[in-house]
């Protein structure tokens, strides 16, 4: 399909709304103010036209047999105030492919990952919840279940955002390994086989990057609150090299305020009763084990090398050694996986009572290994799991805490993060929600710089292992980029 724009820019807007009804898949793009296609081509003329008194703003839509237009006329003395010219063009496009296709989105035109950061800033406002919800559902047409999900997650992360420290930040530490890659997976991470004699050299590297980076954070004042180990799979090092970052970073840091250290052992057939012992005795807090199904099938087929028998008994062994705080991920819509499948998932793992408890909607990215295999994948009942995952959370009493979309997430749903009260994840809402500087060790890392209210700025190491071991030096004077935007907030 070809997106033909008129007199706007808003390619990034309306191709999102395009892939709310058409997922993974690519547009063309074409800025003209005629319709120039094949005949059989199927195309979105998006037009804004604008006059000393009016905007007009219309789509023509051809797909298939059908083809449509729709517009409006805005009056630049009344209705630009309410309503600005893209979103009121995405709700165009919005309407017309509703009634092409037959379905209803239910986050409406709301296509940006953070949703869950517009309802706060209304909230900051002074928007009461009849006012959110009425602009939700009037101005980005959201389903009023959506606004249910966003403003209770809003009010849980309340408390937390209202005692945020500005001067604190949270430290990312990548390890961009993994045993294999499962087919839905699009990080940017290498498995072991290949990757494995980088490790000793990475190691050393990111030693040294963690040790530069303290000095500068001791320089501007900065606060460490939390710590996190992502990836590609942390568990996928030795107890020993785990031990040998998470020292550095306790000798090389202030550790006094941190509130919450996080290890994604994520997956079992990585888990070792010395790698649990290690972590928790330098300081680890949390951790999340992850079995994304426990149906055996399932794993087979996304190429999780792990058993369902394998993650009872990380969960198990964790609990043994001591951790208070375990978070446990799922994915709704993986192949071969059914409705009530998930729902047993679901269950079973509610009967563990983890004190996280993430559900994942499948996201097709391009670099995944299901994005280019069969697309009945994006026909399964996702919804339907999502609705059932949602009922029995509340219903056991979880509170969804962080909410983010992606790009080609199977039936336009959403990642929801639940919590008991109380175990809510500090770095999950501060990096989601963009209120805290998060500054990233590693390979694949991204530091993202936050000055309140409203700069943001981001650092960018190297993607994979061995350009970040080769290119070390050249990258780690990117953190001076730390300093600096710093310095220019103070001045500002």
């Amino acid at each position: 399909m070809t997106l033909i724009l008129s007199g706007n820019d808003y390619k990034y807007e309306l191709e999102g709304v395009l892939k709310l009804f058409i997922p993974a898949t690519q547009f063309n793009h074409v800025v003209s103010d005629k319709i120039e296609c094949e005949a059989d081509e199927d195309y979105i003329f998006a037009r804004v036209k604008e006059t000393e008194k009016h905007i007009l703003l219309y789509i023509i839509c051809k797909y298939g047999h059908f083809k449509t237009r729709q517009g409006t006329l805005l009056d630049k003395n009344k209705d630009t105030e309410k309503y600005d010219k893209e979103l009121c063009l995405s709700r165009i496009l919005y309407k017309i492919l509703s009634e092409i296709m037959g379905i209803v989105p239910k986050w409406g035109v709301l296509t940006g990952i953070r949703p869950v950061k517009r309802v706060n800033t209304w909230l900051n406002e002074g928007c009461d919840k009849e006012e959110v919800y009425r602009r939700l559902q009037n101005e980005y047409l959201c389903s009023k279940e959506k606004c249910d999900i966003a403003f209770a997650t809003a009010m849980t992360q309340k408390r937390i955002l209202d005692a945020l420290d500005k001067k604190s930040f949270s430290l990312y530490v990548s390890i961009p390994f993994c045993p294999t890659r499962c087919s839905y997976c699009s990080f940017i991470s290498q498995t072991l086989d290949s990757g494995r004699k980088l490790i000793p050299e990475y190691i050393d590297k990111m030693c040294r990057e963690i040790r530069h980076t303290a000095l500068i954070t001791k320089r501007l004042g900065l606060r460490l609150e939390t710590v996190y180990f992502g990836g590609g799979t942390p568990t996928s090092l030795e107890a020993e090299q785990l031990g040998i970052i998470m020292k550095c970073i306790e000798h090389s840091f202030d550790m006094s305020g941190v509130k919450e250290y996080t290890v994604e052992a994520g997956r079992p057939d990585t888990i070792t009763e010395a790698k649990l012992r290690t972590v928790k005795e330098n300081g680890c807090t949390r951790i999340s084990i992850n079995p994304q199904s426990l149906n055996e099938k399932v794993l087979e087929t996304i190429g999780r090398s792990h058993s369902v028998e394998q993650f009872y008994d990380s969960f198990e062994l964790a609990r043994k050694i001591g951790f208070s705080c375990i978070n446990t991920d799922v994915i709704a819509g993986l192949p071969n996986d059914s409705v009530e499948s998930f729902d047993d998932t679901i269950d079973k793992l509610i009967d563990l009572s983890p004190e996280n408890y993430t559900v994942h909607t499948l996201s097709i990215k391009r670099a995944a290994v299901l994005n280019h295999g069969d697309k009945a994948v994006l026909k399964n009942p996702t919804d339907e799991m999502v609705e059932h995952a949602t009922a029995k959370l509340f219903k056991n009493g979880y509170l969804p805490y962080y909410l983010y979309r992606q790009k080609n997430m199977v039936g336009n749903l959403e990642n929801i993060g639940w919590s008991k009260a109380g175990h809510e994840s500090l770095y999950n809402i501060y990096i989601m929600e963009e209120v805290q500087t998060i500054i990233a060790i590693g390979a694949g890392a991204s530091t993202k710089l936050v000055d309140h209210p409203n700069r943001l700025e981001r650092v960018f190491n190297y993607k994979f292992p061995l350009e970040y071991n080769k290119h070390f030096d050249l990258m780690i004077s990117r953190k001076d980029i730390i300093e600096e935007f710093y310095g220019r907030s103070e001045k500002e």
